[in-house]
């Protein structure tokens, strides 16, 4: 089933013994566009923000609006404080996973497309990682190499340029609650194409430029135009999926 990421803000999480806090945001990896982590705030009197992995997660339920989560109230509780308005690298990482005693993602981890590279529309993914910018500011200064995590939150309202213009900025995501890939970035184009949104995949990224705040595209306006029609009041399921795909000369095969 595919959500909107934003949809899940405010969740409770249900730990194995009891209530244990709210979902705050999200943190994908920028790198293979899947959901890694939950940022949960456990306070109730103060801001306490703890990162929870999403290989700990049941499916959300969206009549109740929680999450269940295969862990105890003591262990979200006491989870290490991580400074989630900046970009996590790769030892955080390994700190939090040592704390559950889990095993990583990384070592089996890749993208979920395979060695399925598909032209035009699809090449490969070109993050620009000199100086990133910080939350605050500032810039973080992180190994070479790493991996970043990203806010979902932050992100959204980053504009979207394709090769010929800005065509909007990003709205949400639509997330597989199977794997946590983010399947599509929901684009608002109102200062472009009025009253419209469009579903972009995330192989569509030529570059991606953290300081600017942009995304940059490697088709022109036409092709986003005439793209499948998105309708946000219903699923895009298997139907339109295939179609999207095929639109797009995509060829995704999951692992």
């Amino acid at each position: 089933m595919l959500w909107n990421a934003s949809s899940l803000n405010g969740y409770t999480i249900e730990a194995s013994d009891g209530r244990v806090g709210i979902v705050h945001d999200l943190l994908f990896d920028d790198i293979d566009w899947v959901i890694r982590w939950l940022v949960v705030n456990t306070g109730e009197d103060i801001d306490h923000k703890v990162l929870l992995p999403v290989s700990a997660l049941g499916i959300p339920d969206a009549s109740l609006r929680q999450f269940p989560v295969n862990l105890t109230t003591e262990q979200v509780r006491n989870s290490p404080d991580v400074e989630t308005d900046l970009p996590v690298s790769r030892q955080i990482e390994e700190a939090l996973y040592n704390f559950y005693g889990w095993a990583p993602y990384w070592p089996n981890s890749g993208s979920p497309l395979s060695n399925s590279a598909v032209k035009p529309f699809v090449i490969p993914l070109q993050i620009l990682k000199e100086n990133p910018a910080a939350g605050d500011g500032t810039v973080a200064t992180l190994p070479d190499g790493d991996p970043n995590l990203r806010s979902v939150a932050i992100v959204a309202q980053y504009n979207i340029h394709a090769l010929d213009g800005n065509i909007g900025h990003i709205d949400d995501f639509l997330v597989q609650d199977d794997n946590w890939f983010i399947r599509y970035i929901i684009v608002d184009t109102k200062n472009w194409w009025p009253g419209e949104k469009v579903l972009i995949s995330p192989r569509a990224m030529r570059e991606i430029n953290w300081e600017e705040k942009t995304f940059h595209l490697n088709v022109n306006r036409r092709k986003v135009k005439d793209s499948p029609i998105y309708e946000p009041t219903h699923t895009a399921d298997g139907a339109y999926d295939e179609q999207f795909l095929k639109y797009f000369g995509i060829n995704w095969v999951e692992k």
